[in-house]
Protein backbone atom coordinates (compact mmCIF):
# COMPACT_ATOMS: atom_id res chain seq x y z
CA UNK A 1 0.00 0.00 0.00
CA UNK A 2 1.29 3.64 -1.14
CA UNK A 3 0.36 6.80 1.13
CA UNK A 4 -0.07 9.22 -1.68
CA UNK A 5 -1.13 12.01 -0.12
CA UNK A 6 -1.82 13.47 3.63
CA UNK A 7 -3.25 16.95 4.57
CA UNK A 8 -3.93 17.94 8.08
CA UNK A 9 -7.25 19.08 7.92
CA UNK A 10 -9.55 19.79 11.64
CA UNK A 11 -6.99 18.81 13.47
CA UNK A 12 -7.07 15.25 11.72
CA UNK A 13 -5.46 13.98 8.22
CA UNK A 14 -6.87 13.55 4.94
CA UNK A 15 -4.95 10.92 3.28
CA UNK A 16 -5.40 9.25 0.16
CA UNK A 17 -3.96 5.82 -0.91
CA UNK A 18 -2.99 3.13 -3.36
CA UNK A 19 -3.37 -0.51 -3.11
CA UNK A 20 -3.14 -3.45 -5.33
CA UNK A 21 -6.81 -4.97 -5.58
CA UNK A 22 -6.58 -8.96 -5.67
CA UNK A 23 -10.66 -8.74 -6.27
CA UNK A 24 -10.41 -6.05 -9.01
CA UNK A 25 -7.20 -7.68 -10.52
CA UNK A 26 -6.04 -3.73 -10.69
CA UNK A 27 -4.07 -0.77 -9.15
CA UNK A 28 -6.49 0.71 -6.81
CA UNK A 29 -7.23 4.21 -4.82
CA UNK A 30 -9.09 5.59 -1.61
CA UNK A 31 -9.32 8.17 0.33
CA UNK A 32 -9.22 8.35 4.37
CA UNK A 33 -10.07 11.03 6.99
CA UNK A 34 -8.67 10.24 10.10
CA UNK A 35 -9.99 12.55 12.82
CA UNK A 36 -7.70 13.75 15.59
CA UNK A 37 -8.76 11.51 18.08
CA UNK A 38 -6.26 9.06 16.83
CA UNK A 39 -3.47 11.18 17.63
CA UNK A 40 -3.73 10.12 20.96
CA UNK A 41 -3.98 6.36 20.50
CA UNK A 42 -7.76 6.26 20.68
CA UNK A 43 -9.87 3.71 17.82
CA UNK A 44 -12.33 4.95 16.35
CA UNK A 45 -15.99 3.44 14.12
CA UNK A 46 -16.23 4.54 10.43
CA UNK A 47 -18.20 5.03 8.23
CA UNK A 48 -17.58 4.44 4.39
CA UNK A 49 -19.00 6.65 1.90
CA UNK A 50 -19.67 5.64 -1.98
CA UNK A 51 -19.48 7.45 -4.53
CA UNK A 52 -22.00 8.23 -7.58
CA UNK A 53 -21.71 7.98 -11.77
CA UNK A 54 -18.29 10.00 -12.87
CA UNK A 55 -17.15 10.14 -9.53
CA UNK A 56 -13.87 9.06 -7.77
CA UNK A 57 -12.87 9.18 -4.15
CA UNK A 58 -11.98 12.85 -4.77
CA UNK A 59 -15.22 14.58 -5.29
CA UNK A 60 -16.41 13.47 -2.03
CA UNK A 61 -13.35 14.71 0.13
CA UNK A 62 -13.30 17.92 -1.60
CA UNK A 63 -16.89 18.86 -1.94
CA UNK A 64 -18.97 17.41 0.57
CA UNK A 65 -17.33 19.28 3.51
CA UNK A 66 -17.79 16.54 5.93
CA UNK A 67 -14.44 16.78 8.02
CA UNK A 68 -15.51 19.39 10.62
CA UNK A 69 -18.44 17.63 11.96
CA UNK A 70 -16.08 13.70 11.56
CA UNK A 71 -13.36 15.77 13.48
CA UNK A 72 -16.01 16.30 16.06
CA UNK A 73 -17.51 13.49 16.52
CA UNK A 74 -14.60 11.25 16.21
CA UNK A 75 -15.44 9.44 12.78
CA UNK A 76 -13.10 8.31 9.99
CA UNK A 77 -14.19 8.53 6.61
CA UNK A 78 -13.63 5.69 3.70
CA UNK A 79 -14.15 6.88 0.32
CA UNK A 80 -13.13 3.77 -2.14
CA UNK A 81 -13.12 5.02 -5.94
CA UNK A 82 -16.23 3.74 -8.39
CA UNK A 83 -14.82 1.27 -10.38
CA UNK A 84 -12.00 -0.29 -11.30
CA UNK A 85 -9.70 2.06 -12.91
CA UNK A 86 -6.53 1.33 -15.85
CA UNK A 87 -5.67 0.71 -19.38
CA UNK A 88 -6.37 -3.05 -19.03
CA UNK A 89 -9.56 -3.09 -17.91
CA UNK A 90 -12.79 -2.73 -19.71
CA UNK A 91 -14.46 0.59 -20.10
CA UNK A 92 -16.92 2.28 -22.34
CA UNK A 93 -17.69 5.66 -24.23
CA UNK A 94 -20.37 6.78 -22.21
CA UNK A 95 -20.36 8.20 -18.60
CA UNK A 96 -22.59 5.23 -17.22
CA UNK A 97 -21.19 2.29 -18.05
CA UNK A 98 -17.68 1.18 -17.34
CA UNK A 99 -14.98 3.05 -15.35
CA UNK A 100 -16.36 5.64 -12.86
CA UNK A 101 -19.46 3.52 -13.51
CA UNK A 102 -18.95 0.04 -11.33
CA UNK A 103 -22.37 -0.05 -9.82
CA UNK A 104 -21.48 -1.72 -6.52
CA UNK A 105 -22.17 -4.81 -8.07
CA UNK A 106 -20.60 -8.05 -8.64
CA UNK A 107 -20.24 -8.70 -12.78
CA UNK A 108 -20.97 -11.56 -14.42
CA UNK A 109 -20.47 -11.11 -18.65
CA UNK A 110 -17.63 -10.38 -20.18
CA UNK A 111 -15.80 -8.33 -20.94
CA UNK A 112 -16.59 -6.74 -17.29
CA UNK A 113 -16.22 -10.11 -15.34
CA UNK A 114 -12.39 -9.93 -14.87
CA UNK A 115 -12.68 -6.42 -13.17
CA UNK A 116 -15.92 -5.35 -11.79
CA UNK A 117 -16.25 -6.76 -8.49
CA UNK A 118 -16.86 -3.91 -6.83
CA UNK A 119 -19.69 -5.09 -4.18
CA UNK A 120 -16.98 -7.75 -3.04
CA UNK A 121 -14.72 -5.12 -3.14
CA UNK A 122 -15.91 -2.52 -1.08
CA UNK A 123 -17.89 -4.92 1.28
CA UNK A 124 -14.83 -6.93 1.66
CA UNK A 125 -11.33 -6.38 0.44
CA UNK A 126 -11.43 -2.84 1.46
CA UNK A 127 -12.77 -3.15 4.82
CA UNK A 128 -9.87 -6.02 5.42
CA UNK A 129 -7.38 -3.90 4.20
CA UNK A 130 -8.55 -0.72 6.79
CA UNK A 131 -8.93 -2.87 9.45
CA UNK A 132 -5.35 -4.37 9.58
CA UNK A 133 -3.84 -0.62 8.75
CA UNK A 134 -5.89 1.78 10.72
CA UNK A 135 -7.11 2.45 13.99
CA UNK A 136 -10.52 1.68 14.16
CA UNK A 137 -12.38 -0.37 16.23
CA UNK A 138 -14.92 -2.25 14.38
CA UNK A 139 -18.13 -0.24 14.15
CA UNK A 140 -18.86 0.97 10.84
CA UNK A 141 -21.86 2.50 9.16
CA UNK A 142 -22.23 2.90 5.45
CA UNK A 143 -23.63 6.00 3.05
CA UNK A 144 -23.83 7.26 -0.96
CA UNK A 145 -24.38 9.30 -2.89
CA UNK A 146 -27.03 8.46 -6.14
CA UNK A 147 -25.54 5.34 -7.66
CA UNK A 148 -23.38 4.94 -4.45
CA UNK A 149 -26.24 5.41 -2.69
CA UNK A 150 -27.93 2.15 -4.27
CA UNK A 151 -24.53 0.71 -3.52
CA UNK A 152 -24.78 1.43 0.26
CA UNK A 153 -28.35 0.39 0.79
CA UNK A 154 -27.22 -3.14 -0.98
CA UNK A 155 -24.43 -3.43 0.30
CA UNK A 156 -26.48 -2.69 4.43
CA UNK A 157 -29.01 -4.99 2.92
CA UNK A 158 -26.94 -7.63 1.62
CA UNK A 159 -24.31 -7.90 4.57
CA UNK A 160 -26.13 -6.17 7.53
CA UNK A 161 -23.96 -7.91 10.27
CA UNK A 162 -21.03 -5.77 9.13
CA UNK A 163 -22.96 -2.31 9.27
CA UNK A 164 -24.71 -0.30 12.35
CA UNK A 165 -26.55 2.05 10.08
CA UNK A 166 -27.49 2.84 6.93
CA UNK A 167 -27.71 6.14 4.67
CA UNK A 168 -27.90 7.74 1.19
CA UNK A 169 -28.54 11.05 -0.66
CA UNK A 170 -30.47 10.59 -3.94
CA UNK A 171 -30.19 6.85 -3.90
CA UNK A 172 -30.74 4.92 -7.25
CA UNK A 173 -33.70 3.34 -5.40
CA UNK A 174 -35.09 0.94 -7.54
CA UNK A 175 -32.33 0.57 -10.31
CA UNK A 176 -34.13 -2.67 -12.22
CA UNK A 177 -37.01 -0.16 -13.31
CA UNK A 178 -34.58 2.83 -14.09
CA UNK A 179 -32.89 3.32 -16.99
CA UNK A 180 -29.40 4.02 -15.24
CA UNK A 181 -29.81 0.91 -13.95
CA UNK A 182 -31.36 -0.77 -16.97
CA UNK A 183 -28.53 -0.49 -19.22
CA UNK A 184 -25.50 -0.92 -15.88
CA UNK A 185 -27.27 -4.62 -15.19
CA UNK A 186 -27.54 -5.75 -18.92
CA UNK A 187 -24.38 -5.02 -19.41
CA UNK A 188 -23.04 -6.29 -16.24
CA UNK A 189 -24.93 -9.25 -15.72
CA UNK A 190 -26.71 -10.32 -19.10
CA UNK A 191 -30.12 -10.63 -20.16
CA UNK A 192 -31.91 -12.89 -17.31
CA UNK A 193 -33.70 -10.31 -14.80
CA UNK A 194 -34.15 -12.20 -12.36
CA UNK A 195 -29.98 -11.70 -11.74
CA UNK A 196 -30.51 -8.67 -11.42
CA UNK A 197 -33.32 -8.58 -8.44
CA UNK A 198 -30.46 -9.33 -6.07
CA UNK A 199 -28.85 -5.61 -6.51
CA UNK A 200 -32.25 -3.56 -6.49
CA UNK A 201 -32.51 -1.88 -2.78
CA UNK A 202 -36.32 -1.75 -3.16
CA UNK A 203 -36.60 -5.79 -3.49
CA UNK A 204 -34.18 -6.18 -0.91
CA UNK A 205 -35.56 -4.21 1.29
CA UNK A 206 -39.27 -5.56 1.20
CA UNK A 207 -38.09 -9.11 2.05
CA UNK A 208 -35.88 -7.94 4.67
CA UNK A 209 -36.07 -10.00 7.69
CA UNK A 210 -36.36 -8.30 11.06
CA UNK A 211 -32.54 -9.38 12.07
CA UNK A 212 -31.47 -7.88 9.54
CA UNK A 213 -32.59 -4.39 9.69
CA UNK A 214 -30.81 -1.02 10.72
CA UNK A 215 -31.95 2.52 11.41
CA UNK A 216 -31.92 3.70 7.60
CA UNK A 217 -31.78 7.75 6.31
CA UNK A 218 -32.51 8.35 2.93
CA UNK A 219 -32.48 12.46 1.58
CA UNK A 220 -33.69 13.34 -1.93
CA UNK A 221 -34.68 16.80 -3.54
CA UNK A 222 -37.25 17.62 -5.04
CA UNK A 223 -36.01 19.83 -7.46
CA UNK A 224 -33.59 16.54 -8.64
CA UNK A 225 -34.34 16.48 -12.38
CA UNK A 226 -33.58 12.38 -12.24
CA UNK A 227 -36.15 12.13 -9.29
CA UNK A 228 -38.96 10.55 -11.15
CA UNK A 229 -37.18 8.49 -13.37
CA UNK A 230 -34.20 7.46 -12.46
CA UNK A 231 -34.28 7.53 -7.95
CA UNK A 232 -37.55 6.21 -7.40
CA UNK A 233 -37.88 7.09 -3.60
CA UNK A 234 -41.41 5.71 -3.72
CA UNK A 235 -40.32 2.32 -4.27
CA UNK A 236 -37.92 2.26 -1.44
CA UNK A 237 -40.48 3.76 1.33
CA UNK A 238 -43.32 1.12 -0.57
CA UNK A 239 -41.02 -1.82 0.22
CA UNK A 240 -40.20 -0.19 3.94
CA UNK A 241 -43.76 0.00 4.73
CA UNK A 242 -43.69 -3.88 3.50
CA UNK A 243 -40.91 -5.21 5.68
CA UNK A 244 -41.28 -2.73 8.56
CA UNK A 245 -38.01 -1.71 7.78
CA UNK A 246 -36.69 1.68 9.94
CA UNK A 247 -36.13 4.15 7.13
CA UNK A 248 -36.18 7.70 7.65
CA UNK A 249 -37.47 9.79 4.23
CA UNK A 250 -36.62 12.94 3.93
CA UNK A 251 -37.47 15.05 1.15
CA UNK A 252 -36.03 18.49 0.92
CA UNK A 253 -37.87 21.44 -1.35
CA UNK A 254 -35.62 23.20 -3.33
CA UNK A 255 -32.34 21.07 -3.18
CA UNK A 256 -31.42 19.27 -6.58
CA UNK A 257 -28.65 16.24 -7.52
CA UNK A 258 -25.54 17.90 -7.08
CA UNK A 259 -22.72 18.35 -3.90
CA UNK A 260 -24.57 21.47 -3.05
CA UNK A 261 -27.49 18.98 -1.31
CA UNK A 262 -24.61 16.76 0.09
CA UNK A 263 -22.42 19.89 1.91
CA UNK A 264 -25.95 21.28 2.88
CA UNK A 265 -27.22 17.62 4.67
CA UNK A 266 -23.73 15.89 5.35
CA UNK A 267 -23.79 17.18 9.43
CA UNK A 268 -27.25 15.52 9.41
CA UNK A 269 -26.17 12.27 8.10
CA UNK A 270 -23.12 12.07 10.08
CA UNK A 271 -24.75 12.82 13.17
CA UNK A 272 -27.40 10.73 12.50
CA UNK A 273 -24.64 7.51 12.09
CA UNK A 274 -22.94 8.86 15.19
CA UNK A 275 -25.67 7.70 17.43
CA UNK A 276 -25.50 3.75 16.07
CA UNK A 277 -21.80 4.27 15.75
CA UNK A 278 -21.55 5.20 19.99
CA UNK A 279 -24.18 3.33 21.16
CA UNK A 280 -23.37 0.68 23.34
CA UNK A 281 -23.40 -2.46 21.68
CA UNK A 282 -26.87 -4.84 22.71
Amino acid sequence: MEKISSNQCFGGWQQQFSHDSAVLDCRMRFAVYLPPQVAHGQRVPLLYWLSGLTCSDENFIHKAGAQRVAAELGIAIVVPDTSPRGAAVADDEAYDLGQGAGFYLNATQPPWARHYRMYDYVSQELPSLIAAYFPVNGRSAIAGHSMGGHGALICALKRPQDYVSVSAFSPIAHPVNALWGQKAFSAYLGDDQQTWREWDASLLMAAANVDAHRPCRVDIGLADGFLAAQLQPEALENAAAASGYPLQLHRHEGYDHSYYFIASLIEAQLRFHATQLFAMPG
